[in-house]
């Protein structure tokens, strides 16, 4: 189902914002667009210098989009990792022998925890012309900068490494496998490589003067992962709808919430973290409101592609600066979108579920603790206290009746149910844990077993009895 157009008065307070930022921040161009139900909603553009020619700013121009490169990298990694080509806890040398930091995981390196450098060993690689993986490799001949596993260090060369994981075990060009196997099934045609008109020239703005410099653009080549990609507000914005829902052509919805799971926290002494990173995902907490996607810089432009977890609602920005785009941006356009225009959900609508999920339903105790089994689905129960904070979870149903935890305390755990003879359901077993439909009740197999004498008054009954 479409979504709704957006208010005129919202569509206007959208574009003001924009405008904004181009005028305050003295951006060459930026574009924008917000995505809801995996449609965009709008689209915005503001400023005109984009080239030689003039070019005006729009949904359709190419703008480099820099580590937003990174994800669709990690997407073909995780079809590699889907298809047991590879595991996530394989270390890297084990496909690319000749990698630094060799001894770290895919999954570290997805994750930016594999203490790999930041940068190359030679000059500014983002502004000259990229070398072979040879050439990158034998360059940085070292120690890791952190152990393993040891924390966040964001490394663009970690990516270079997954670009040369890809072509090995592909046998083609990192850039031929993303096109092939992630661009083509999701149309997303106008993302490329290297430029394709229309595209945005990329500047630096002179920081006390209103003047123009042209930045270079080239092939990054061996550490084109990182950061090499060219696209447009409306292939971004099918890109978010992607990191959302997923695809089946390309990687299951279950994949992709594998992704978005914080992996690495970007911690900073004495603040609470706002920032983490998953299997090749920047993730945020934006008070109290999760987000994930990632940012992308290169000499001459910025971008942003940031989705909310909880409603897909997601917003896409492009500018051709090298510096000037403030962070504040996509956050507030959001905002912008929740305020005027907010997700009233989907009604409740009825279901049928079957006699025996339904006989699973209701009040259990776990020892005197009280808790309450709900059915989402015939497929689906949701476990959780039935007063209180406590271990709670989401149980999905399994061809052979158990059921597997999704979240909370007991994701990956199973839920078994126990029937008697007869076929009725005694009990339920969960990770160790016996649920009786009483509390500690006696006709069930409570581990450490059930004192005979059974509920009294505690100490009083045992002195008045002697």
């Amino acid at each position: 189902m479409n979504p709704p157009p957006l208010p005129d008065q919202l569509q206007d307070r959208l574009d003001r914002r924009l405008a904004e930022e181009q005028r305050q921040q003295r951006l060459p161009s930026v574009v924008a667009g917000l995505v809801r139900a995996g449609r965009l909603v709008w689209t915005g553009a503001a400023g005109v210098t984009t080239g030689a020619e003039g070019v005006a700013p729009s949904a359709d121009l190419q703008y480099r989009i820099g580590s937003i490169t990174k994800t669709l990298v990690a997407v073909a990694v995780l079809r590699l990792r889907d298809e047991g080509n590879l595991a996530l806890t394989d270390a890297i040398a084990e496909h690319v022998p000749d990698a630094p930091s060799g001894d770290a995981t895919v999954a570290q390196v997805l994750s930016h925890g594999a203490g790999i450098g930041a940068e190359t060993g030679g000059p500014w690689w983002e502004r000259t012309p990229g070398g072979t993986w040879p050439e990158l490799a034998s360059g940085l001949a070292g120690p890791a900068v952190l152990r393993p596993g040891r924390g966040f260090h964001y490394s663009n060369v970690g990516f270079g490494v997954l670009g040369e994981l890809l072509a090995r075990i592909r046998g083609r060009p990192w850039t031929a496998v993303v096109t092939e196997e992630v661009l083509r099934p999701l149309g997303m045609d106008r993302t490329t490589p290297r430029p394709v008109d229309p595209a945005a020239a990329g500047y630096a703005v002179h920081p006390w003067a209103p003047m123009l410099l042209s930045e270079p653009e080239h092939d990054a080549a061996a550490m084109g992962p990182a950061g090499q990609l060219w696209s447009t507000i409306e292939d971004l914005a099918r890109w978010a709808r992607f990191l959302y829902a997923g695809h089946d052509e390309v990687l299951s919805a279950d994949t992709l919430e594998e992704m978005r799971e914080p992996l690495v926290v970007d911690d900073r002494p004495g603040q609470p973290w706002t920032g983490a990173h998953g299997l090749g995902l920047q993730l945020w907490n934006l008070d109290g409101r999760r987000a994930f996607g990632h940012g992308g810089s290169m000499p001459g432009f910025l971008a942003t592609l940031q989705v909310d977890a909880a409603s897909g609602d997601a917003v896409v920005v492009a500018s051709n600066t090298t510096a000037g785009l403030r962070g504040a941006l996509p956050t507030d356009l959001a905002a912008l979108l929740h305020e005027h225009a907010p997700v009233t959900g989907e009604p409740w609508t009825p279901a049928n579920v079957s006699a025996e999920v339904l006989a699973l339903t209701g009040s259990w105790y776990w020892g005197p603790q009280p808790l309450v089994v709900r059915a989402e689905t015939d497929d689906a129960l949701d476990l959780a206290p039935m007063s209180g904070a406590g271990r709670a979870s989401r149980f999905r149903r399994r061809p052979d009746g158990s059921f597997l935890g999704r979240d909370g305390y007991f994701r990956g755990e199973t839920l078994q149910v126990v029937r008697d003879e007869r076929g009725r359901v005694t009990h339920l077993d969960l990770a160790s844990f016996v649920l009786t439909r009483a509390p500690y009740d006696p006709v069930d197999p409570i581990p450490g077993g059930v004192e005979a004498s059974g509920w009294s008054a505690g100490r009083a009954d045992r002195a008045d009895g002697g």
